[in-house]
């Protein structure tokens, strides 16, 4: 059975350029980057390569690069050296929909490390109350970090604005840019981000490396304390064959934000018309303008997601739920409740997440299937009858 995968948010497939580069790093160059010897070295060399390939997707220099393993300890690394910069700040600003390698931090360091926190609340269409975060600025705020774009929706944030406004006060910022990284253009000198952090397996690489950009003249403490690898940042043997993938699918990916920005764009315009089109009582959750480019996070009223994913996976469709009952749990996601999405829509929520290996023709399959797939949950659904909601 042919795989249609539209799961590109949760990860990517990684790239055939990507495993080419990074095979002779798996045998024949097996050398320890840090080694004196030219057999090191040459490993080294190679990972300065790939330094210099990642700061050239985000415009950064290539000594603020600092290869971690993953979005999650990237995140936690910086939050981690801006409460460590300013021990006397007790405040803390993030937003309402953030991952949890954020929400979960920030709410940890609120329960057990005497911060206090503002989530900053979101309207119904995912975008941020940008009056409500700079009310909540103070001279007691020691790190702001946002999302630069959301998982679920898609929905991208004011963050050069807000970055504006952080650095008029004094006060540090980082982005989790993990699913705005290689969809739109990232530009960390023009915006002026203190930290950003993104993850090598959503731009098809590997999973098990990641990036924190740290901007120079901060004075960053590492989280993992250990050799003189990283600049000091971040000790540990350096995963050179991983490093070397991630640097490879950097270069791709500014080659393809083109790509990313019309041809994938205008599939997943074509798969939301058509399903808006052919299924009654849906609705797109998100702004529709700014947005990231292969994402759609549709609610089908009166259905369960997970139902959905079941029935979709049985044909080789793989999506994801904006529900998190695929976790255990009845409720929807925490994004699509901060958004206030209706019940009924948050319950039926599909993510469709793109890539430019899709296709138009796996389009026309997804609508093929979708249509049948709510029809028949529909007719079991106790909130579905004479084709209306009840």
């Amino acid at each position: 059975m042919k795989v249609i995968y539209t799961d590109n948010n949760a990860t990517t497939k990684v790239a055939g350029e990507v495993i080419d580069e990074m095979m002779p790093y798996f045998g024949e160059l097996y050398g320890n980057p840090s080694s004196m010897h030219t057999f090191g070295d040459m490993v080294g060399k190679k990972i300065k390569q790939a330094r210099q390939r990642v700061a050239d997707l985000i415009n950064a220099d290539p000594e603020e690069i600092v290869f971690t393993s993953c979005g999650t300890e990237s995140d936690n690394a910086a939050i981690n050296a801006a409460i460590k910069a300013f021990p006397e700040k007790k405040h803390l600003i993030t937003s309402a929909v953030e991952h949890p390698a954020i929400k979960n931090l920030f709410s940890y360091l609120e329960k057990t490390q005497g911060y206090t926190v503002t989530f900053v609340p979101v309207d119904k269409k995912g975008r941020l109350n940008t009056d409500l975060l700079y009310e909540s600025m103070s001279e007691n705020t020691a790190i702001i970090s946002l999302m630069w774009a959301n998982n679920e929706t898609g929905v991208i944030f004011p963050i050069e604005e807000v970055v504006q406004r952080a650095n008029e006060r004094g006060i540090l910022f980082h982005t989790d840019a993990v699913q705005a990284m290689g969809k739109i253009d990232i530009d960390v000198k023009k915006v002026g981000v203190d930290m950003l952090s993104f993850s090598g397996h959503k731009i098809h690489a590997p999973k098990g490396i990641g990036v924190l950009y740290v901007k120079k003249g901060f004075k960053f403490t590492p989280y993992l304390i250990g050799g003189h690898q990283e600049g000091g940042r971040r000790g540990g043997t350096e995963n050179s064959a991983f490093i070397i993938g991630l640097g490879k699918a950097c270069e791709i990916a500014k080659q393809n934000l083109g790509i990313m920005n019309t041809q994938v764009r205008e599939l997943r315009d074509y798969l939301q018309s058509q399903l808006l089109e052919k299924i009654s009582c849906t609705s797109v959750n998100g702004v529709q303008d700014d947005r990231l480019p292969n994402t759609l996070s549709i609610g089908f009223d009166a259905v369960e997601g997970e139902s959905i994913l079941l029935l979709l996976d049985r044909d080789g469709i793989c999506a994801s739920s904006g529900s998190a009952c695929t976790s255990g749990s009845l409720d929807p996601s925490h994004v699509l409740m901060a958004m206030e999405v209706p019940f009924k829509s948050a319950h039926g929520t599909i993510r469709f997440s793109l890539s430019h290996y899709n296709t138009k023709d796996e389009m026309d399959l997804i609508v093929k299937n979708m249509v049948p797939t709510i029809e028949k949950l529909r007719a079991m659904s106790p909130f579905w009858k004479d084709g209306k909601v009840v």
